[in-house]
Order: structure tokens, then C-alpha cells, then sequence
């Protein structure tokens, strides 16, 4: 049980770090990622969306106060993921390993959480 508690706090510490520091490189440099999206060809209308919907996400997850609104912001990121990195494979471009870390990290936060919280 505290083993299932650890592990899911390092697997979702790292996975909400990885989605702030995506949204903050939205918002922070917004053209350098609107070329990332052209070479993936997604719309780059979606740049500023996305980091609103990843910070929401983060909060959703770490405050638990909204079953419903934490399965969707696991859905979401989830979806995100798994896009970035189907999308980083077809480009052939290499840069599928932080989307590949993803997939492991909500993987494994999702499935611990109700394991490690469970009464």
C-alpha cells in the first residue's frame, strides 16, 4: 500500500512536470511551437488551447476534489500523448521519447490512483 502511494506520487509528480513544462513552452514561446505543429501538421490554432487544457488538467489530477473531472483530465493527456507520439513516429523526426515517457507516466498514475487511495 505505501509502496503504491510512492510510486504513484513520483509517476504523477513527473507526469504533472512534464505537462506544465509543455503548457509553459506554449505560452512562453508560441511561434517556436506553432513551427513544431507545422512539422507535424497539426493547426497551430491549437497551440494556445492545448497549454490551457494541460494546465487544467494538472489541476484537475493533483486536487482530487472532482472524480469526474480527474478521469477526464487523464483522458485528455492520455490523448495527448498518444498523438505526440504517433505523430513524432510518422514524421520520423526522433523526438517520440518525451511523448513515449508520457504514455508510461499517466499509464501508471492513473492505474495507482485508486490502488493507492483506496480505504
Amino acid at each position: 500500500m505505501k509502496a503504491n502511494k510512492i510510486i504513484y506520487w513520483i509517476s504523477t509528480g513527473l507526469l504533472c512536470a512534464l505537462m506544465l513544462f509543455s503548457a509553459s513552452m506554449y505560452l512562453r514561446s508560441p511561434d517556436m511551437v506553432a513551427g513544431f505543429f507545422k512539422h507535424l501538421n497539426y493547426p497551430t490554432y491549437l497551440v494556445y488551447p492545448l497549454a490551457i487544457a494541460k494546465i487544467l488538467a494538472v489541476v484537475a489530477i493533483l486536487s482530487r476534489q472532482s472524480a469526474f473531472l480527474k478521469e477526464w483530465a487523464y483522458a485528455g493527456i492520455f490523448f495527448d500523448v498518444v498523438l505526440a507520439f504517433t505523430a513524432h513516429m510518422v514524421a520520423q523526426d526522433g523526438g517520440w521519447t518525451m511523448a513515449a515517457a508520457g504514455i508510461v507516466l499517466v499509464v501508471v498514475s492513473r492505474f495507482l490512483d485508486g490502488r493507492a487511495f483506496a480505504k
